[in-house]
């Protein structure tokens, strides 16, 4: 006999090689089916059973899979033991299991089992046989793409489709998927692709199907669309004041299309009293904000959206231990929040970058937090993460440590974009705030201007993963990543009164926050690290002059000629004005350091070249006076601003000249 099976499961194991006894590793079993056939195919037994959660609850993301919430379980689950002792019976006249993948049912079963004090009958002497339909079948499939230029595992609806030229509906219900997997073994044996257990002729062998029950997606679609009809409610008509906290520019690289100085204006047009500026783990786009806000007349918040993992200095992963990050905003309250923020965000790019993500940790977070505010951020949130993936009373744990960390200065997030996953999410979290008396904001997650910006954006998604945008957005196999909707625009007050007409303290909190926070200039003068000059001299400006003449006599001829000496002089005197006498030390210490160690340097390019003084320290090889370069290209006391001298190293070393500057002037300088 055959008996075919399948699991629905609270979520995934963290490491698919832990023991089985690893309990806290493996998920708990929601829902287990099978179906019992003779080797002919005809059905002697078909069970379906929904567990009684105990000890445990089934995460939102979970349910969304298999459309089994915590609540149906406790009202239609049987007992845990009652199930495995069905199963077990009908295991023991079979003498083949097989499901699709079938490893992993294999597992979690192996997991129940053990955790009861049971014998695990998958393992040992008598360990039940077993066949998956998804490892043998793959060059039947013959799905290209796999790694080695092999073909690739086919999904149960990839497989049922080649069998059948047809798709099965409800996918992620057990007993839904155990029929196609039963189906497809007995078609399988029909089309000779492998052979049955007995000498049973193969036109004897015909698949017998069960009559199955409504399926679960069709219950909970229910019972949601009840639930929308219970908590809508009519907006009063009043426009509340309200502070976008939550917004992305350009500088979210390929990831947002409004510009910053677009962003300013239209938080003024549309009356706000101030804007965030939150790029995703950079703030490349905070000294034009805050030029932009002086030039507009706009308050704005600086602050960003940063990468969290458990440990950022780690960059090294395996497939069970993958790199697991979530998302959180935080917004400067002053100046020094700011300078905190941009050391958290630099150390970010310096300490945990991987993979194109800059990481922080919570001990960095905890390290810099002074004068910075925490949002609880959108579902990319540790909370958000914990309650979808995990359940509420992990998040309870989770949030214990943003309030200690940041208490007054801690606010939950709450996000309205038409999605389910942010109404449950948004329930829990208000669950959260009243019990532990914390504030909670309305946010929208800004990654656009305009509503109808939104094909804009999703264009602008494709070109950074390099995809079609005819290619459909969703998760797995053929698929690309987008947005759910076009709601994550730049929402007037009206339209986010009237999402959040039932908690206008989450609107009145953004006013709240925009008032906490001063308003500071980034714009300052050029910092530059300290050259130490030699002994005998005075400053900078005579070292530099000193390195001049020294290097004009070979240059010119010593004499140096009187024309040279004034161009000398008069560049001299421009340098000290301007105040860069340090940065030509700077560049001809190691471009003459790159020379003595034997490493090819270009001769110059660009303005510089009409520099005498740059030509003299060795900084280029060209003579400005033979070719009559202007110095004015390179400085000019009516133009004031960086110098900009562009310089080419060999390939190979030029890594040795950046080691050079790093020992030289400390790794955070350079």
């Amino acid at each position: 006999m055959y008996l075919i099976f399948d699991t629905e499961t609270t979520g995934l194991p963290k490491n698919y090689e832990a023991p089985l006894t690893d309990f806290d590793n493996w998920p708990r079993l929601v829902q287990i089916a099978w179906q019992l056939h003779d080797n002919t195919g005809k059905l002697l037994s078909a069970q379906n059973f929904i567990v009684k959660p105990e000890g445990f609850l089934i995460p939102y993301n979970s349910q969304k899979v298999h459309g089994i919430s915590t609540e149906r379980a406790l009202e239609e689950g049987k007992p845990l033991l009652e199930v495995l002792d069905a199963f077990t019976k009908d295991t023991q006249k079979a003498s083949l299991i097989i499901g699709h993948n079938i490893e992993f049912d294999v597992a979690i079963m192996g997991a129940e089992f053990l955790r009861n004090q049971l014998n695990n009958i998958f393992q040992g002497e008598n360990a039940l046989k077993t066949f998956c339909t998804k490892l043998s079948t793959t060059d039947f499939v013959a799905l290209p793409g796999g790694k080695g230029g092999k073909f690739k595992w086919a999904t149960l609806t990839e497989l049922y489709f080649k069998l059948f030229n047809d798709t099965f509906a409800d996918a992620h219900d057990a007993s839904y998927d155990v029929s196609a997997t039963a189906k497809c073994f007995f078609g399988l044996l029909q089309q000779k692709v492998v052979p049955p257990l007995d000498q049973t002729p193969f036109d004897k062998i015909v698949y017998e199907a069960p009559i199955l029950d409504e399926a679960n997606f069709a219950k909970i679609l229910e019972k949601q669309q009840k639930n929308k009809e219970k908590v809508r409610q009519v907006a009063d008509g009043e426009v509340l004041p309200f502070v976008h906290l939550h917004v992305h520019s350009a500088y979210s690289i390929l990831q947002s299309t409004a510009f910053v100085k677009n962003i300013i204006k239209k938080s003024k047009e549309l009356e706000m009293p101030a804007v965030a500026i939150t790029d995703l783990g950079n703030l490349h786009g905070a000294f034009y904000a805050m030029q932009y806000a002086e030039e507009l007349g706009q308050k704005v918040i600086l602050g960003c959206e940063v990468y969290v993992a458990k440990e950022r200095r780690r960059l090294q992963f395996t497939k069970n231990e993958k790199d697991q990050r979530f998302q959180v905003v935080l917004l400067a309250k002053n100046e020094k929040g700011y300078k905190n923020l941009s050391k958290l965000v630099s150390l970010g790019y310096v300490e945990g970058y991987y993979s194109g993500f800059p990481r922080v940790d919570k001990d960095l977070i905890k390290e810099y937090k002074e004068n910075l505010i925490c949002l609880s951020g959108s579902l990319s949130g540790e909370l958000a993460q914990i309650i979808l993936n995990e359940g509420e009373d992990s998040a309870e744990s989770a949030l214990a440590w943003w309030i200690e960390t940041f208490k007054d200065d801690f606010y939950l997030e709450l996000n309205r974009h038409e999605l389910e996953e942010e109404n449950v999410v948004n329930d829990v979290l208000v669950k959260f705030a009243q019990k532990y008396d914390i504030k909670y904001i309305a946010s929208n997650n800004v990654f656009y201007l305009e509503e109808k910006d939104s094909d804009a954006h999703d264009i602008l998604l494709c070109v950074k993963d390099g995809e079609k945008k005819s290619t459909p957005i969703g998760r797995g196999r053929g698929t690309r990543f987008g947005f759910p909707n076009n709601q994550f625009f730049f929402k007037s007050k009206k339209e986010m009164t009237d999402l959040f007409a039932d908690l206008p303290d989450a609107l009145s909190n953004t006013i709240l926050i925009a008032d906490q926070c001063e308003s500071y200039k980034l714009k300052q003068k050029t910092l530059m690290p300290k050259f130490d000059i030699p002994e005998g001299f005075d400053s900078q400006d005579e070292f530099l002059k000193y390195l001049a003449y020294e290097g004009a006599k070979p240059r010119y001829g010593n004499p140096i000629p009187p024309d040279v000496e004034e161009r000398i002089d008069f560049e001299l005197q421009t340098i000290k004005n301007m105040g860069f006498p340090g940065y030509f030390l700077i560049v001809q210490d190691f471009i003459n350091a790159a020379k003595k160690d034997g490493i090819v340097v270009g001769p110059g390019r660009g303005s510089a070249g009409g520099s005498v003084v740059a030509y003299c320290t060795g900084i280029t090889n060209i003579d400005p006076i033979r070719y009559n370069l202007l110095f004015e290209r390179f400085l000019n006391p009516e133009r004031v601003s960086m110098p900009d001298i562009d310089i080419d190293f060999d390939d190979e070393r030029r890594g040795d000249v950046i080691d050079y500057v790093v020992k030289k002037y400390g790794k955070n300088q350079v």
